[in-house]
């Protein structure tokens, strides 16, 4: 479904749509407003997944461990990001100019050189830049 686009599951609250059964059903919580809270710090979540991530914030526990170098991460998808490193894998690439990225959010910078958008404004100065960093 990833690839042809189909969102088989629709929500009946507001029509919605969903390539996967799950995400249908995480997006209702937001019309029940049915959460699970952190008990450390009352935090909550409408999805149970989420609490048990931010559960590892809290305690700095890291289950994810790159073989390459070491480096552990809380969440599977941050040591996905983190693999590319090791392998030099883009799978991101400018339609304009056919150049390679590993983040998306590169991408989406990179994107900008083409348009000469500068979305980030100094606030003293007035000046515009293309990352919010470079303020």
């Amino acid at each position: 479904r990833t690839h042809t686009g189909e969102k088989p599951y629709e929500c009946l609250d507001c029509g919605k749509s969903f390539n996967h059964k799950s995400h249908l059903v995480k997006h209702q919580t937001t019309h029940t407003g049915d959460k699970v809270y952190c008990s450390d710090c009352g935090r909550g979540f409408t999805c149970n997944s989420d609490l048990v991530v931010h559960q590892r914030t809290n305690t700095g526990e890291k289950l994810y461990e790159s073989l390459d170098c070491g480096k552990s991460f809380k969440d599977s998808s941050n040591l996905m990001l983190h693999l590319r490193t090791h392998t030099g894998q883009k799978p991101y690439e400018c339609p304009d100019c056919g150049k390679m990225f590993s983040h998306s959010s590169d991408l989406v910078a990179h994107q900008r050189t083409h348009i000469g958008e500068k979305a980030y404004e100094c606030p003293d100065c007035g000046e515009g830049f293309k990352r919010n960093n470079y303020l």
